[in-house]
């Protein structure tokens, strides 16, 4: 067969910055690595240098540039608290809160079931940070209309007292003792970062001891996603898990 030759011109290629596209103009400026993981921290309260590195991992090196860069673009500024500096969000940087919540209850609800992650990785994880996550796992439709405290007491290293509130579809976590819990659940700290993240079944841990739980009926395992969940999960709403 005779070869077609086209004699029409290819099409020219624009430089991408010349190209009107809120997406990628938007991750010119926030699109770096370590930018929102940054943010996510900063948003509860201003931290210092190495406290952000604990709750990061991020190197030293790596972390000084990223943060010099945040404060260059807006985003970040440096304060003094007492003897020490301590970094906390602009205005700007704040802005960023509703894509950082985005991308977190992105990834809990729909990108670990499709990614395939392998929770079992995580050998870092610390009770504070599946606690601090805990606003990205709730399940907005079993928690609306909601008004519910957890009180959250954790025994060894990691261990301490969290409260977690559930208010009409949100939720909240503070370091303390709550006011008033309606259920109030005592565990080591490793099983509880386990049994969060859906690892260990709350109603076995219960039923062996484990698990502690006082108050009323409501579980927390109905109201908040988990990341696996185990073959020995029983099916359904798990309403009454660790009863």
């Amino acid at each position: 067969m005779p070869q077609i030759v086209s004699n029409s011109p290819l099409p020219r290629i624009p430089k991408p910055q010349g190209i009107f596209d809120p997406v990628a103009r938007g991750l010119e400026v926030i699109g770096d690595r370590w930018t929102l993981v940054l943010v996510r921290q900063l948003l509860p309260s201003p931290r210092g240098f190495q406290e952000l590195r604990v709750r990061t991992g991020i190197a030293p090196r790596v972390l000084s540039s990223r943060l010099r860069a945040l404060v260059s673009a807006g985003f970040v500024r440096s304060i003094a608290e007492g003897s020490r500096s301590v970094y906390d969000l602009t205005e700007q940087g704040r802005s960023l809160e509703p894509i950082v919540h985005s991308i977190g209850r992105w990834w809990i609800q729909r990108g670990v079931d499709d990614l395939g992650i392998d929770v079992d990785r995580f050998t870092e994880t610390s009770a504070q940070s599946v606690l601090e996550a805990l606003p990205f796992m709730v399940r907005e439709e079993r928690a609306c209309d909601v008004d519910l405290t957890f009180e959250i007491r954790l025994k060894g290293p990691g261990g301490g007292v969290w409260s977690v509130r559930l208010h009409d579809g949100l939720c909240s976590v503070t370091p303390g003792f709550a006011e008033r819990a309606d259920v109030r659940y005592t565990a080591d700290a490793s099983l509880w970062c386990r049994i969060a993240l859906g690892l260990v079944d709350a109603g076995d841990a219960f039923r062996r001891g484990l698990l502690m739980k006082e108050g009323g009926r409501d579980a927390m395992d109905h109201y908040f996603h988990q990341v696996s969940t185990p073959k020995s999960r029983c099916a359904g709403s798990g309403r009454a898990a660790g009863e």
